[in-house]
């Protein structure tokens, strides 16, 4: 039985197609010291999208990955600037296709998935899908990890909008417009994150088809570490909400200064309504402090709304002016792309 079978996957996606035969793919391996793996990966996903090119970027190893990846047969490109954000940046202002797979070069999904996330993109003519990872054993997934998903997918679910389970998922396939409207900030493992944010900002029709997570192979360790990447996902998340909905984050603080004020107000009223004093001056000057201090968070919060709409139209703009995957269409006869 193949892996795939383990987890029920959405009818529509039943069972890989052809479609992307149609359309000229791109496989984007970024890697870090994945020696052990890189020629598997390689393998499967030729095996699995026979047609695609496959990019591997080579992001400062210092052991044999570049060399091993070359030898698997892949194109290699280097990225010197350590961290995943810069890899997956440097790869998408490269490489040229209709439709972008991106994925780890640690062995852990599924090649045999990619058809099908590949398909489910061209024919529901969509701008990302993700594989939603579902561990068999749970050394493949640890306890951190999972938790840290959660909670993240559900902050990013209650400010954004709920369309995802999974938002740091590392194997997702991309639309062209997709690739080339995305401005990448981040640096590391938070690029993930930011993927999620900008579809979820755009309102860009998404998919999530689950997939069964692999255990890395022996000898092979995570790069992934849960408290200081996680800090910076966190970081990330802030910061987001900060830029794409001013109103939630300014409005947040609007609200905790003002409670603050009318709490520490509260015994100095009373007092002046006992006794015609305000013996606590200090007190008083804090809490009118907090109040006025609270009201210039709101006003924040609606000028940067009206420039954040501003911002927001100009990018939908751009993304609308790169052609989507509705304009792939295949000869049902001939079986080639117009």
């Amino acid at each position: 039985m193949n892996q795939s079978d383990l987890i029920e996957k959405p009818d529509a996606v039943a069972g890989p197609g052809e479609l992307w035969r149609s359309a000229s793919l791109a496989v984007m391996i970024p890697c870090l010291n994945e020696e052990q793996t890189i020629a598997a990966v390689i393998r499967d996903f030729r095996a699995a999208l026979p047609e695609a090119r496959i990019v591997v970027c080579d992001n400062a190893s210092t052991d044999r990955t570049a060399e091993v990846a070359a030898e698997a047969g892949a194109d290699v490109i280097y990225e010197d600037m350590p961290g995943k954000g810069n890899a997956i940046r440097r790869l998408f202002s490269d490489i040229e296709a209709d439709i972008y797979l991106m994925v780890d070069g640690d062995a852990t999904y599924e090649a045999s998935l990619a058809p099908v996330l590949v398909d489910h993109l061209l024919k529901h003519r969509l701008d990302m899908v993700c594989a939603k990872r579902v561990a068999t054993r749970q050394a493949a997934y640890r306890k951190g990890h999972v938790f840290g998903n959660r909670m993240f997918s559900g902050i990013v679910a209650r400010v954004f909008g709920r369309r995802f389970e999974d938002i740091l998922t590392g194997y997702r396939v991309f639309s062209r417009r997709f690739v080339k409207s995305f401005p990448i900030l981040s640096e590391g493992f938070e690029i993930e994150t930011e993927l999620t944010i900008h579809a979820l900002e755009l309102n860009m029709p998404v998919a999530e088809i689950a997939s069964t997570y692999l255990e890395r192979p022996e000898g092979s360790d995570s790069k992934l570490n849960t408290f200081s990447d996680g800090l910076k996902i966190t970081k990330l998340i802030v910061k987001l909400i900060k830029d794409e909905r001013p109103m939630t984050f300014f409005g947040g603080l609007f609200i905790l200064f003002a409670a603050m004020s009318v709490v520490l107000a509260i015994p100095v009223v009373l007092t002046f309504f006992e006794t015609g004093l305000v013996p606590r001056l200090p007190t008083a000057v804090l809490s009118s402090a907090c109040m006025l201090l609270s009201f210039l968070f709101l006003a924040c919060g609606f000028i940067l709304d009206s420039v954040t709409r501003g911002r927001r139209e100009r990018k939908r703009i751009s993304y609308l002016s790169i052609a989507g995957p509705a304009t792939i269409k295949v000869d049902a006869d001939r079986g080639k792309r117009h």
